[in-house]
């Protein structure tokens, strides 16, 4: 019983954590670009526009759900299921802090300390991919297929450098448990350091894999 109550604590408080921080970083890049452009950026909804991201919940949740007369309406449905449902479940194997001591027994602050963490990450990120094929193919529309195929074509192109960068760490630490991979960290220097250059590729894919920018070419907000 307390197993399943931690768990599910830690469940809770990952998922809230992950959807304000997410929501936060949202206004604090609308902010920054602003700044960049000489703009002023959110700042109506509460002090300095902290408000910002809530009143955008809110009005998603309030707009009426609408779908492409020709779509097939549950692959539709299903596809950023797909998308957003594989990106939460990474988060279940990364540990987030030591393992907290109780009354009851030691906590692992880990929702999931699997034993194959690191290539359980590399297998459900790569799922995403999916959705945004399926998000194409469902619409029943040649240019929304067009806009799919291209960003999935990037997101495929990036996860074999995304994957490659990480088997250096694996390397060193010897193990694919993150719980070991951070241990090994904490025994002795930390592996951004001899690993300079896996880490830049990392970070550059990362970018790529998640269309931001300078690799926002699916988007295309500017160039179509």
């Amino acid at each position: 019983m307390f197993f399943l109550i931690s768990s599910a604590i830690k469940v809770l408080v990952i998922l809230n954590l992950i959807l304000v921080g997410v929501a936060m970083l949202t206004l604090l890049e609308r902010r920054v670009c602003a700044w960049m452009q000489d703009r002023l950026g959110p700042n109506r909804v509460g002090p300095q526009g902290l408000l910002q991201p809530a009143a955008d919940g809110l009005k998603n949740f309030l707009k009426e759900e609408t779908a492409p007369a020709m779509a097939d309406k549950a692959l539709f449905t299903l596809a950023p299921i797909v998308s957003f449902v594989p990106a939460m479940l990474t988060f279940s194997v990364i540990p987030f802090a030591a393992p907290l001591p109780t009354k009851w027994g030691v906590v692992p602050m880990v929702v999931a300390d699997l034993p194959v963490g690191f290539l359980y990450i590399l297998a459900i990120s790569s799922l995403g991919v999916y959705g945004i094929v399926l998000a194409g193919w469902a619409s029943n529309n040649k240019y929304a297929l067009l806009g799919g195929l291209r960003a999935s074509a990037q997101m495929i192109s990036y996860e074999i450098a995304l994957g490659m960068s990480t088997v250096a760490v694996i390397l060193l630490a010897g193990n694919v448990t993150l719980s070991q991979v951070i241990g090994r960290q904490q025994a002795g220097l930390w592996f951004v350091l001899p690993l300079t250059v896996a880490f830049l590729i990392f970070f550059i894919s990362a970018f790529a894999e998640t269309n931001r920018l300078p690799f926002d070419l699916p988007e295309a907000e500017g160039e179509l």
